[in-house]
């Protein structure tokens, strides 16, 4: 994960100039090339210039005069606001220059929020920054609608710059996860910045646990006294209360301790808040407690479907938080055994069983497993999960005596009940070539059946 090719969109609004200086702070940090882009809509000014001609005053009405008028239009949009764009960047690569800084000077014509996603798919930055309003900014708004329509059209990296103050370097980054690739995505990128900005990082992760409470009283409300025994209300309550928003927090947590653990094997140490209610809210709540200055999310979360351009999560702290975000649609997914030390427990029956699988594949056994188990959304390994993994990622048999009495490494035969005691196990554990150990398998198993016994011993190993 790095930063070479970066691009900021130039409007000399006050959020754009703060975008600048943002893109050389992070152009230093990672050695990057920076692009300066300014959208004009030289055409959109001349549809909109003939659509009010019909309002001109009687002097301009003479053919004479309006043609004359019109070229005098024409001239001001292909030159002036050419002369308006260059000027824009002019003070853009001011900055630049300042700085010791190449800046990379683009000028789009079109209508501004499709010409920039056109040049921002074409030229794949690794990050666009851009300001959350521009010169149309006005009190009551949070969000302007070019950068909200870009942001819903990109997948890359988009930096939206929501102050004219804050900076990245030697400053405060919050980063949110809750599982997904993408905030694990999003968790990659802080610990990026906090060793090449020197920034501090704080990890939270937020879960609703008044949700069900509301939603059962919302039910109750309607629940007939038949329904409500049919759908034995008060246990399916008390579910809830005692075990599922329990088990809720446990889950969260449980990211927060994956995200120290990937942190720390970088040598980063974070800070991780654990907060309660609705996720955008209680992180919004964090916000304003701790002051960050830059908010890092994943686009999508967890509840993610196909086609889904942004998460309601990130939608709303995009619009209301008053740090900078980044949003990002890059993907980690944490080893399967880091998750698991965190998130996975095994049932005493499972454990036995693993403990009889044969040393030279017990590994290879567990962490298909627990693949396995991180795919379905378990928690809990038990008996019943280890045969479907086994089903779906082991050869047939590969669980040697775990598989409760089945032939070890497969079975040549239509029989499954042929069994290995633990002396002919070990003994065939000895053989370190697989292929040999498969043909020494295959041949115990066959002498077996020439005796019509059920159970390999020692002897029919060695012999």
């Amino acid at each position: 994960m790095d930063y070479r090719n970066i691009m900021v969109a130039v409007d000399n609004s006050d959020y754009s100039v703060h975008g600048v200086e943002i893109g050389i702070e992070l152009t230093k940090a990672f050695g990057a090339s920076l692009t300066g882009a300014h959208v004009y809509a030289a055409r959109l000014h001349d549809l909109r210039f003939r659509q009010m001609e019909g309002g001109l005053p009687e002097r301009y009405r003479f053919e004479g005069e309006l043609e004359k008028q019109r070229d005098i239009h024409d001239s001001l949009i292909t030159k002036g606001l050419e002369i308006i764009t260059d000027s824009y960047l002019d003070a853009a690569d001011e900055l630049c220059k300042n700085a010791d800084i190449r800046l990379v000077r683009k000028s789009l014509e079109g209508k501004n929020y499709r010409v920039l996603v056109e040049d921002i798919h074409h030229s794949q930055y690794d990050m666009v920054i851009l300001g959350a309003m521009g010169l149309g900014a006005i009190k009551e708004n949070l969000l302007g609608s070019v950068c909200e329509r870009v942001v819903r059209r990109v997948s890359g990296d988009l930096l939206v710059v929501k102050n004219t103050t804050r900076r990245i370097r030697g400053g405060k980054i919050m980063v949110g996860v809750d599982g997904s690739p993408e905030s694990y995505g999003a968790l990659q990128i802080a610990l990026l910045f906090s060793k090449r900005l020197d920034a501090s990082v704080e990890v939270v992760s937020a879960y609703d646990p008044h949700f069900h409470y509301a939603a059962f009283n919302s039910i109750a409300k309607v629940l007939s006294e038949e329904a409500g025994k049919v759908f034995r209300f008060k246990q399916q309550e008390q579910l809830h209360e005692e075990i599922i928003d329990d088990g809720l927090a446990k889950i969260y947590k449980a990211h927060l301790e994956v995200a120290k653990s990937i942190a720390r094997e970088k040598g980063i140490e974070v800070k991780t808040t654990l907060l309660a209610g609705k996720p955008y809210d209680a992180i919004l709540g964090e916000i304003r407690k701790t002051d960050p200055d830059l908010l890092i999310l994943g686009k999508v979360g967890i509840h993610k479907d196909d086609g889904l351009d942004i998460g309601s999560n990130g939608e709303k702290l995009l619009r209301l938080a008053p740090c900078h975000v980044l949003m990002t649609s890059r993907t980690f997914v944490p080893p399967v055994e880091v998750v698991a030390e965190q998130t996975v427990s095994w049932t005493k029956e499972a454990e036995e069983r693993m403990a009889r699988v044969p040393g030279f594949v017990q590994n290879m056994a567990r962490m298909a497993i627990l693949k396995y188990a991180q795919e379905k959304g378990h928690t809990v390994i038990n008996s019943s999960l280890i045969d479907e993994a086994m089903g779906k990622f082991m050869p047939q048999g590969a669980m040697g005596s775990a598989g409760a009495g089945k032939s070890p490494y497969g079975s040549s035969s239509e029989d499954e009940t042929m069994s290995w005691d633990g002396d002919a196990m070990k003994e065939l554990e000895k053989i370190g070539d697989p292929a040999v150990r498969e043909q020494v398998r295959l041949r115990a198993e066959k002498r077996v059946k020439m005796k019509g016994a059920k159970s390999v011993r020692r002897e029919d190993v060695i012999t």
